[in-house]
């Protein structure tokens, strides 16, 4: 069985080991191939019974001209680079890793809080620069220091994500509301369910943990963000096409929004005319919530139980049925 890895770079840039895969059969791995349709990516998956992919896409025309191709396999949640029908109606499976990063993305997810409520780097920056060393008081802070305690956070997504981000705010004694189209008991148990309105009115930071859905695509839009509070703080782990990044960076830069957090872009790579980067008061970090190495473990060993399943005629974590 030939396995091809198209994009193993950031799953393994060399701190974990593909030994798992290479049991499973004779595996190719490259380190980059392309985050656009390229003819390259069907050249490269040649022969070979089972594409394993992160980002590089895998369209109609490449299928096709891969008659070997039998398993597509994710390595991670999102699949939607694959032509999932497409590939369906091949008879070739999709497989994903469904859960695997659930703890580090709810940790990440308020670590993007924590520094906009205290300005951790910049404070250390300007400590090592010699700005406390002169100062003529014993301390000093360049922005405002916000405690959230008793503030109102609200979760729009209370899934497995939504759910260990909200028991970090709950042991810091944070208000929870939450907004999910499908509620259920464990939800309950650490949060208010509302309406999206009530929970845009009232939360004083509002976190995105939801999928990226045609009806929840540009959510975060100058009509909604008109009825938050004022000086909300804004979250975003998630997907970046969650949010309207025009609308976003106008309500940074006039205060409506006070920061916002983002580990998600639009287009990523990020773009250099993305309005956010001059936005006021806004966080961004690489997509790398995701990136602990005991996650990116978590991501490889059940990828090689997905392959591993698959081998014995017994599918799991299938998108495509």
């Amino acid at each position: 069985m030939k396995i091809v890895v198209l994009d193993g770079y950031t799953e393994n840039p060399g701190d974990l080991s593909w030994e798992k895969l290479e049991a499973l059969g004779e595996v190719t791995v490259y380190d980059r191939t392309s985050y656009v349709d390229s003819p390259v990516i069907a050249e490269r998956i040649g022969e070979a019974e089972i594409a394993v992919i992160n980002k590089t896409p895998i369209t109609k025309e490449t299928i096709d001209r891969c008659p070997n191709l039998k398993l597509i396999a994710v390595l991670a949640t999102g699949y939607n680079v694959v032509d999932c029908q497409y590939a369906k109606a091949k008879g070739i499976p999709v497989v994903n890793v469904p859960t695997y990063g659930t703890q580090i993305v709810g940790q990440y997810a308020v670590g993007l809080l924590l520094e906009i409520c205290s300005h951790y780097g910049h404070h250390d920056k300007t400590v090592k620069e010699g700005k406390w060393e002169n100062n003529q008081d014993w301390c000093y802070w360049d922005y405002p220091m916000i405690e959230l305690y008793k503030k109102t956070a609200g979760i729009i997504g209370l899934g497995r994500i939504g759910q260990a981000t909200a028991r970090i705010l709950k042991a810091m004694d944070m208000e929870i509301l939450a907004y999910d189209s499908y509620p259920c008991e464990a939800g309950r148990e650490l949060a208010e369910y509302v309406d999206l309105d009530t929970l845009l009115a009232k939360s004083d930071v509002i976190f995105l943990h939801c999928p990226l859905f045609p009806e929840t695509e540009g959510m975060i839009n100058k009509e909604n963000i008109g009825k938050m509070k004022d000086g909300v703080i804004l979250i975003n782990n998630s997907r970046g096409q969650l949010v309207v990044e025009e609308d976003l960076a106008e309500a940074l830069n006039r205060g409506k929004v006070y920061a916002a957090g983002l580990d998600v872009v639009s287009t990523e790579p990020i773009k250099g005319d993305n309005p956010l980067l001059k936005a006021r008061n806004c966080f961004i970090t690489p997509h790398i919530s995701w990136a602990a190495q005991a996650s990116r473990q978590r991501i490889m060993d059940i990828t090689a139980d997905n392959i591993k399943e698959f081998l014995n005629g017994n599918p799991i974590h299938v998108v495509n049925k």
